[in-house]
């Protein structure tokens, strides 16, 4: 079992404190064959699931059990959501997921609409205002956990999708154990500005693995989206405004950014233990946001001077900072 540190001892050596490093490096993509050896194990154990989750809309599930490798069953399920057009298979996503494997649990790593192999499930397209179908996935994700325990982590716009999903748990049947959300999207406006004004990097990012996903979305469903011009406009702004409209309903860019924005009372419902765990120097989520958070009894917040966004990265062997942290947290009582 792996010993949890304080929430003060994130100290990354000088040459990893960069909030860009740290942002970067852990899901760069040569570190993937060093992550997929130390997660083998989870890999091993892990099968695919359809998860429904009402109203006709079903998302793509990676399910490891304890039972798989020959273990006695977990007493424990942990529920993973990936960042905004990452997946199931992200980096930083399975190295959490192999720890909390390791430490007993089991691990439902879930794809958001539209992400992962997963375009071909739902006709209607991703936007991050559909909250309803993570909130009956988890539900689903519960039923089927036959009275274990149920943990939700996200990390970015999953942590978003956690902290909603745990707003509104009780109103939906749904006991969660603990919450964590990682550098969670605060207010989508000001993430926006600063992915269209910061280093123009992660714009690029982005807007590339949009675009990959838009052009696996058109041809799981040539007959309802022709997006050639979406696929043309270059900026994150415009692609969001355009399909926002278009598809999602809005009549405004700004009334969808409002939409899944948890400032103000959104997360007055919280009454199970949450964590938030932010970085001051987050280049991409604004740590000035924070304190427009309500803070029910049962949410805490940990900003740390350095992490960059969802990065933690200490260079020890093994787990990371923010790997342990999270698993501290689930294990509390």
């Amino acid at each position: 079992m792996t010993s949890p540190g304080s929430e003060r001892d994130f100290r990354p050596a000088p040459w990893l404190a960069n909030c860009h490093v740290q942002s970067i490096y852990p899901s760069l993509p040569l570190r993937r064959p060093w992550v997929g050896r130390r997660c083998s194990v989870l890999l091993r154990a892990s099968r695919a699931e359809v998860v429904d989750c009402g109203e006709g809309v079903r998302l793509l599930a990676h399910r490891a059990r304890q039972e798989a490798l020959g273990r006695e069953p977990a007493r424990r399920v942990a529920v993973l959501l990936h960042g905004w057009e990452g997946s199931a298979d992200s980096l930083y996503l399975l190295s959490l997921a192999s720890l909390l494997l390791e430490n007993g649990f089991e691990v439902v790593r879930l794809n958001l609409r539209d992400h992962g192999d997963s375009h071909h499930l739902n006709e209607g397209i991703f936007h991050s205002c559909r909250i309803a179908e993570v909130v009956g996935a988890v539900r689903r994700l519960q039923e089927l956990a036959g009275g274990r325990r149920v943990d939700l982590a996200g990390f970015s716009l999953g942590g978003n999708f956690a902290l909603r999903v745990a707003a509104r748990a009780r109103g939906a049947g749904i006991d969660l154990e603990h919450v964590v959300a990682i550098c969670p999207v605060i207010d989508p406006a000001h993430t926006l500005r600063r992915l269209e004004d910061g280093w123009a990097l992660y714009r690029w990012y982005f807007v590339r693995k949009w675009r990959r996903s838009l052009v696996r979305k058109q041809a799981a469903w040539p007959s309802a989206y022709d997006l050639e011009d979406v696929l043309e406009l270059s900026t994150l702004t415009d692609m969001t405004r355009l399909l926002a409209t278009r598809y999602g309903g809005y009549p405004t860019l700004e009334d969808y950014l409002r939409g899944y924005a948890i400032v103000g009372d959104a997360l007055e419902g919280i009454d199970c233990p949450a964590r938030i765990i932010a970085a001051a120097d987050d280049p991409i989520i604004p740590a000035e946001d924070l304190p427009r958070l309500a803070r029910p009894a049962s949410l805490s917040v940990t900003l740390t001077p350095h992490g960059g966004h969802c990065g933690y990265y200490d260079a020890q062997q093994g787990s990371s900072w923010l790997e342990r942290q999270v698993l501290a947290t689930l294990t509390a009582r």
